[in-house]
């Protein structure tokens, strides 16, 4: 009788500090009791990130945050396996769970649907209206609100306000009220591995802004030699193509912690970007500042 070893790496977001890890921890094993039961790592994977969505302090699923307009929520999430399933849903309004919805993409013959489009299609899957909030989102939204409005740094958000492209005025915005990734990786029983990640986005944003989550090889890659998810900002992640590109280290032979430090290395210092991977043998995590991650593994007779 063989023994294989299943595992998992979760992380909740460049810049999520120790105060989440306990949310951390509870979708890795939420991962690994779905691993523990012999599932597959993208199942694992999923039901890994789907816990996090529903937490509500993370950036993703309950916990997104506000579009600028102060109503708007917009969704990213994107799944992917080493047996070629990948799909991924881009600016998903009013789901509970938008990695479920990626993973329904899976079973079309497409890999990316966005906007409107991507929200029928989640309905006509059976997904329900959802559209809840949280208090943290809320707090965080007054927050960036009074800092539009007073920072006397404005230079800084000039040019989102100058192509404001939302139903409401920027000042009616601000009369009415005031970035970050979750992931995982997995080494399932079988020899495969599977990657998920979900973000609510990130703010100031103009409408319609997709970064690097749900895009393949930038926000997760997954392979023959394992699995790889990035985080924090987008518009710095696609243009090094992250995930890809640390990916291409472990199929030369770097080691993995070897790799994702050097991912981190790419970016100028003050820039927020974290990575997680997993291989054959390896688990590893890697940021340029505080990133909630946890890790477990399953030993599978």
């Amino acid at each position: 009788m063989t023994t294989s070893k299943a595992a998992i790496v979760v992380h909740g977001g460049a810049g999520s500090s120790d105060k989440y890890q306990d949310g951390c921890d509870h979708a890795a094993q939420v991962a690994a009791a779905i691993l523990q039961g012999e599932g597959k790592a993208l199942d694992a994977a999923i039901r890994a990130v789907a816990a996090m969505e529903d937490d509500g302090r993370f950036n993703a699923g309950c916990g997104s945050v506000f579009c600028l307009d102060g109503e708007t929520v917009e969704m990213d999430a994107g799944v992917m396996d080493s047996n070629g399933l990948l799909g991924a849903v881009a600016c998903l309004q009013r789901v509970k769970n938008p990695v479920l919805v990626a993973r329904e993409v899976a079973n079309t013959p497409h890999w990316l649907l966005a906007g409107e489009g991507a929200q029928r299609f989640a309905r006509s899957a059976g997904f329900a209206d959802y559209h809840s909030p949280s208090r943290k989102a809320r707090d965080s939204y007054i927050e960036l609100m009074k800092k539009l409005t007073i920072d006397a740094d404005k230079d800084a958000y000039a040019p989102v306000l100058a192509h404001w492209n939302y139903a409401i005025s920027p000042s009616e915005a601000i009369k009415r009220h005031g970035s970050g990734t979750v992931g995982a990786v997995v080494r399932g029983s079988r020899g495969d591995f599977a990657v998920a990640t979900s973000t609510g986005g990130c703010t100031p944003a103009l409408l319609g802004r997709v970064g690097d989550t749900p895009i393949i090889g930038c926000g997760f890659y997954a392979g023959a030699l394992g699995a790889v998810a990035a985080t924090g900002i987008g518009e710095y992640i696609a243009r090094q193509m992250l995930a890809r590109t640390v990916y291409g280290w472990i199929e030369q032979g770097m080691p993995l912690q070897a790799a994702l430090n050097r991912g981190i290395a790419l970016f100028q210092e003050g820039i927020s970007v974290g990575l997680i991977a997993i291989t054959e043998h390896e688990t590893a995590a890697s940021s340029s500042g505080e990133m909630a991650t946890a890790t477990r593994h399953a030993v599978i007779d």
